[in-house]
């Protein structure tokens, strides 16, 4: 095992560095569509129920078939790893997002409206910083779910932790099998911890205006 590590480091690095820009890419075109759909789904309530309904029955399709599915359209590598990673992460940003702004007090956003504020003004100004914590939920599930499902993708030659991992299946080389596990899960972990840190670094303004209060 240590033996591994001290004489294939350099692999493992670059792995890990594919796995983050993987995930990193997926991260931010997920962010940038949820947040599309969020602001439509604010003006229609019905519109939210079907794309998490739709987005729901695509996430419980294996990754392995999805991938495969597009493999006829968008060929092997990072491009179709990419399309089903953003895909699988709209399910679980919209179902959070919609559900931490819905949940919002009615009584406040009656104010908000009866003050003149639009519907833009209202979600900006009174739901997103009222449903602090759902979205930030959201996130970190989203990101732990990708960092999961990009190992996977290294079977369509997405490269990545997961390409470690199937190396080590098909020869059988144990150490292989554990390092590449043993690297994806500390990125998933480390990952939600830093989300963790960001979400109380973001909440203590608040926290401290009440103190000085």
């Amino acid at each position: 095992m240590i033996e591994y590590i001290s004489r294939h480091y350099d692999d493992l690095l670059e792995a890990l560095g594919e796995h983050l820009a993987l995930v990193g890419i997926t991260f931010v075109l997920s962010l940038v569509f949820a947040a599309i759909l969020v602001v439509l789904c604010h003006y229609s309530k019905t519109l939210g129920n079907i794309l998490v309904n739709v987005f729901s029955v695509i996430y419980s399709i294996p990754s392995l078939a999805l991938f495969a599915l597009l493999i006829p359209i968008t060929g092997l590598g990072e491009v179709s790893a990419i399309i089903v990673l953003v895909i699988y992460s709209q399910y679980l940003l919209l179902r959070n997002f919609l559900t931490g702004l819905n949940e919002v007090d009615p009584a406040l956003l009656e104010a908000a409206t009866g003050m003149g504020m639009t519907k833009m003004q209202v979600l900006l100004k009174i739901r997103i910083p009222l449903a602090k914590g759902a979205l930030f939920a959201g996130i970190r599930l989203t990101i732990v779910a990708t960092i999961g499902i990009a190992t996977i993708a290294a079977s369509i030659n997405a490269g990545g932790l997961g390409q470690i991992l199937f190396d080590g299946l098909r020869t059988m080389n144990t150490p292989k099998i554990v390092w590449g596990s043993i690297f994806a899960a500390l990125l998933a972990i480390f990952a939600d911890l830093i989300l963790i840190i960001a979400e109380k670094l973001l909440g203590e303004p608040h926290g401290k205006r009440r103190k000085e209060i």
